[in-house]
């Protein structure tokens, strides 16, 4: 997967975002430790949200 320096992705917004539309991903890095990763909308969409909550939510003992 390609890394493109941060500085590089500010000049060059315009062609990344049509790179990442076409569906290719690639990594933004800052000093060269990757701090992003850029795919397809259409591909994040996909994800699965079921136990989004795992956890963070309890019922009570006597919940019907």
């Amino acid at each position: 997967m390609e890394q493109i320096n941060i500085h590089e992705a500010k000049t060059q917004l315009s062609s990344l975002v049509a790179k990442a539309a076409q569906g290719e991903a690639f990594v933004i890095a800052k000093a060269g430790k990757p701090m992003v990763k850029v795919i397809p909308y259409a591909e994040s969409a996909k994800a699965s949200r079921t136990g989004f909550l795992r956890d963070q939510i309890t019922a009570p003992k006597d919940f019907e």
